[in-house]
């Protein structure tokens, strides 16, 4: 006698129309942070740098605050009052350009700093929704199918700011973000999440810190939050950073060394996909650990490959171990968060993974300046496997 599976639950609809609102503001801001780049870069490389400085020194300065903000007066809420402000700021960005026939520099570094002060208390709020909305046991799957969906607006967003920028430049960027902002308004009136509100007020400072000592005393939560910084260090770079390196030593045309990018993206997508459809592993701790351990063999594969073939399946490889690690550690950070600090512990992971990333970049380049691409290629493939290591002897995460 055979017997069937039963039918996996359906993810709850408040989250999935909410899911839809957040694609969309994706593909905006993408498409807006394409053209906001390239309208920076006519004025030089110094000038292009001086944006993106401006999107996120505001994020990283106060996003501990906007966790605390979150939690004390809701996350939905906040998100309301930040998607209000970019409508607002990309409906005058819009008609500044269209106005005065171009966008002064100064103008971008605002619109920058605009942008990342509303991340600094949107990012967290965002992160802590999947927990508000979806059950325990459905969340690797829910995360998973935002993972999927924020990494198809990454491959998405700059061919779309490219065509809105050749159709109506920066005011036409501008103007398709600012709809997509309204959709995400619209969206938001729709969904009322679960709220907890901590009892004891202590000041939001106070609070932030409270957030931060209950990360560190958790022997689950601060794993988790080693992981992910060692993780943003060693592992993000690798694509961003020394991909088109290694690329350009090789003599690699664009399009090739665009090949060995969509590999990642592409290996990051299949397992998103994956998770989604199936749920994740029974542990999420092995599964994040194991995730960061294939990595490392992708970005070793991707460092000693002298042809395109081997550095596309290297970037394949490590994509698919930064999926398994991004789609299993979410949940158990998520799951693993008192109801009352959700966006705080969001906004811690947010802080850790910016300050590893501001950090091992600078780093990463000077090195690959002074020995050339692949050698600290092989570092991050070392770094990333001794800290998967590191997670699969951790009782708190093995256990998870």
């Amino acid at each position: 006698m055979t017997t069937t599976a039963p039918p996996r639950p359906y993810l709850p609809r408040p989250y999935l129309l909410w899911l839809t609102g957040v694609q969309a503001g994706l593909l905006g801001d993408a498409a807006l942070g394409f053209a906001l780049g390239w309208a920076a870069s006519g004025y030089g490389g110094g000038a292009a740098g001086l944006v993106l400085t401006a999107v996120t020194v505001p994020r990283t300065a106060l996003v501990l605050l906007g966790g605390a903000v979150a939690d004390r007066f809701g996350a939905r809420r906040v998100m309301l009052a930040g998607d209000a402000v970019m409508l607002a700021a990309t409906v005058a960005l819009a008609l500044a350009v269209a106005r005065g026939r171009g966008a002064p520099l100064w103008l971008l570094v605002a619109v920058a700093a605009v942008t990342g002060t509303v991340d600094a208390f949107h990012l967290p709020a965002s992160g802590s929704m999947p927990r508000r909305l979806v059950p325990a046991d459905r969340l690797p799957r829910a995360l998973a199918l935002r993972q999927a969906g924020g990494q198809s607006a990454v491959l998405l967003g700059a061919p779309l700011g490219g065509l809105l920028v050749a159709a109506g430049g920066l005011a036409g960027a501008a103007v398709a973000d600012a709809v997509s902002f309204g959709v995400v308004l619209l969206v938001l009136l729709r969904v009322r999440p679960a709220e907890e509100r901590p009892g004891a007020r202590v000041g939001l400072l106070g609070e932030a810190a409270a957030g931060v000592r209950l990360a560190l005393g958790d022997p689950l939560l601060r794993a988790a939050l080693l992981l992910t910084g060692a993780a943003a260090g060693a592992l993000l770079p690798v694509v961003s950073l020394l991909g088109p390196l290694l690329a350009r030593a090789h003599g690699w045309a664009a399009g090739t060394a665009g090949l060995v990018t969509g590999g990642q993206a592409a290996g990051v997508l299949a397992v998103a996909a994956l998770v989604a459809w199936r749920g994740g592993l029974p542990r999420a701790g092995v599964g994040a650990a194991t995730g960061l351990c294939t990595a490392s063999t992708g970005i070793a594969l991707l460092a000693l490959s002298a042809g395109p073939a081997g550095a596309v399946a290297g970037s394949t490889v490590t994509g698919v171990g930064s999926g398994l690690f991004a789609c299993h550690l979410g949940p158990l950070v998520l799951a693993g968060a008192p109801a009352s600090h959700l966006s705080r512990i969001q906004a811690l992971l947010t802080l850790v993974q910016s300050l590893a990333l501001v950090l091992s970049t600078g780093l990463l380049g000077l090195v690959a300046d002074a020995t050339g691409a692949g050698l600290p290629t092989l570092l991050c493939a070392l770094a990333t496997g001794t800290v998967g290591l590191a997670g699969l002897a951790t009782p708190a995460l093995r256990r998870a």
